[in-house]
Formats: C-alpha cells, sequence, structure tokens
C-alpha cells in the first residue's frame, strides 16, 4: 500500500475491508480502528450485527458491495448510496447487545 497521510486517500485505491468476529466482543476502540472511524450498529434480522464507518458515504469512502448486500437483504432499513467503507459482522458472543 503506498504511504500517504490521507487515510481516505488509501482507502480509496483499494476495496474495503469485511471483517467477521464471533468469539470475543471487541471493544469500541478495536472496531473503530476496524471501520476506520465513528461506529454505527445496524441490528440484523438474523440477530447478527454489522459495524460500518458512520461517516462513510460523507468522508467519501469506497462501497462494500458485501456490507451493502448483508443490510439490504438481512436488516428492515434501506441504504439508497450503500455501505461506505469498512465494516465488521458481530456473530454470536461477539454480539455488542444480547
Amino acid at each position: 500500500m503506498p504511504k500517504s497521510n490521507n487515510k481516505i486517500m488509501e482507502l480509496e485505491k483499494y476495496p474495503p475491508k469485511f471483517t467477521t468476529i464471533e468469539d470475543e466482543r471487541p471493544s469500541l476502540e478495536k472496531t473503530q480502528k476496524l471501520v476506520g472511524g465513528l461506529v454505527e450498529l445496524i441490528e440484523l434480522t438474523s440477530g447478527d450485527q454489522l459495524l460500518v464507518n458512520e461517516e462513510g458515504l460523507v468522508k467519501g469512502l469506497p462501497l462494500n458491495e458485501y456490507a451493502t448486500y448483508i443490510a439490504s437483504h438481512m436488516s428492515n432499513l434501506t441504504y439508497p448510496y450503500g455501505i461506505k467503507g469498512n465494516a465488521v459482522l458481530l456473530q454470536g458472543d461477539a454480539r455488542w447487545i444480547d
């Protein structure tokens, strides 16, 4: 990955990441690092939770197609512009709220 002081520019050149955590509840600080900023929690109909960058759209982060698909098909919300930036799927013991 090229060196850059602008983290948004680095993300725009590479596909966003999608991380799944199943075994241990991650801290807020860890999830903020994984999504690259403020965390928004999306409750999925499966009982899992999807954590995304709350400011992904306004920061111009790239579309995360996999996270957008999951959020659009497994939540009661709509995402006309898609999920932008990195995302974290929490399953099982990793869920923040039981």
